[in-house]
């Protein structure tokens, strides 16, 4: 089955599984807290709660270029079931911590096993999909990120109706389970002998100052963590601000104001990284920057979306601008693996994707703190629209300094 036509699809159905896990096993903890607090007195402020979704996030950051570095010279499938097991039995013994220091501890294991993830599985997809695919394939397997963001959402509803040790018991028994199905049926791609001679590739571990040499003496690189951070600025924004932004403008209390901007925005998304995806990978048939060119149209859309975010007042503009960013931002975010590959060597991508990430939540981390301090003076909208400002000078570098010279980029060793 691993070398029929189908199995690159069964993949991304198996990792889409894995990806809603990753996301809802995190996401959890948000939503529960109010029932947590009855246990653990800490969380009555919220400087101990950041402290908690705070130690996720760093650790997650500066352990995303480690796991790229891993997934380019380890077994992937054994990579992602070992994560897969490791963060679901982290999440069943949050429901046993019985101290606030248990939790945070927790979080911070969950932060390294979670990390590994990521960039061994889009690595994983690139290489079981062809030019033809990549784009859509990764769509797909992003949708399970979105879904398992909105899901997460639910352990509040559990944990009302029995409790929140029990919510996360259950989760993570789901995941420990699903690790097993994951044996049997996950697979490592494996280039054949003729592919290896045809495109003169040694299968061999590479140094890692090596790797390091190749990555950051190609300029190309350095335009794409540009440009892939930058954009990540207002979507972490979002992600963690959009709430309030909704409230604060619509005059209505968070209650209404949550659901309806991760809503709008998760559904938007959703829709985005499939026509995206399926767009690009057509454009991309036909002309070497077609990837490039279908990121960027997703980032030109997020422009006027945050400036209407920021400067908006109706539930029509706000609405609109929130699907609006939403679907670009998905159209961006489904390319950077696919454009990734137009400049980087298969041995060296998951590494790659690894830094991207670092960046990116480096960025998130940033705005998080400054929209944090802009919502306590009031200027938060004014702030949503400047970001719309960087994104611009993001979309110009772009369009003016990536130029892909391959489809599918291979070093010659």
């Amino acid at each position: 089955m691993k070398n029929s036509k189908f199995y690159p699809w069964v993949l991304v159905a198996l990792l889409w599984v894995v990806a809603l896990l990753n996301y809802m096993d995190r996401q959890m903890l948000a939503t529960m807290k109010p029932a947590m607090m009855v246990d653990f007195a800490e969380l009555e402020t919220a400087e101990n709660f950041g402290r908690l979704m705070a130690v996720f996030m760093w650790v997650y950051a500066f352990m995303s270029p480690v796991s790229g570095l891993i997934a380019d010279r380890l077994n992937r499938k054994w990579l992602i079931v070992i994560s897969l097991f490791v963060w679901s039995s982290v999440t069943i013994a949050m429901g046993y911590a019985e101290t606030f220091q248990q939790l945070y501890w927790l979080r911070a294991i969950m932060g390294v096993s979670e990390a590994m993830y990521i960039p061994a599985a889009l690595s994983l997809i690139a290489d079981f999909h062809s030019n033809k695919t990549r784009s859509l394939a990764i769509g797909i397997h992003l949708t399970g990120l979105f879904m398992g963001q909105a899901l997460g959402g639910f352990g509040a509803s559990i944990a009302a109706h029995w409790n929140w040790k029990f919510t996360f018991q259950l989760f993570g028994l789901i995941g420990v389970v699903y690790s097993f199905v994951l044996i049997l049926f996950l697979r490592e791609f494996k280039r054949s002998k003729a592919e290896l001679a045809k495109d003169k590739i040694v299968e061999k571990k590479v140094p890692i100052m090596k790797v390091f040499s190749v990555l950051f003496s190609n300029i190309s690189y350095w335009i794409i963590l540009f440009y892939f951070a930058v954009p990540f600025l207002p979507g972490w924004g979002t992600k963690n601000w959009l709430p309030t932004l909704f409230a604060s403008t619509l005059h209505i209390d968070m209650a209404q104001a949550g659901p309806l901007s991760t809503i709008t925005t998760a559904v938007s998304s959703l829709f985005g990284v499939i026509i995206g995806g399926i767009l690009s990978d057509k454009w991309a048939r036909k002309h070497l920057r077609g990837r490039i060119y279908t990121s960027s149209l997703g980032l030109a859309l997020t422009i006027p979306a945050l400036l209407l975010l920021g400067f908006g007042h109706s539930l029509t503009h706000i609405i609109m601008a929130a699907c609006c960013f939403g679907f670009g931002f998905g159209m961006f975010d489904v390319n950077n693996m696919p454009i990734l590959c137009q400049f980087v060597a298969p041995k060296h991508r998951a590494t790659a994707f690894g830094f991207m990430n670092l960046t990116g939540i480096l960025a998130g981390a940033f705005i998080t703190d400054l929209l944090g301090k802009s919502a306590d003076e009031g200027h938060l909208g004014h702030d949503f629209g400047i970001m719309a400002g960087a994104v611009l000078v993001a979309l110009v570098v772009q369009l003016t300094f990536l130029r892909p010279t391959v489809a599918d980029f291979v070093e010659e060793d």
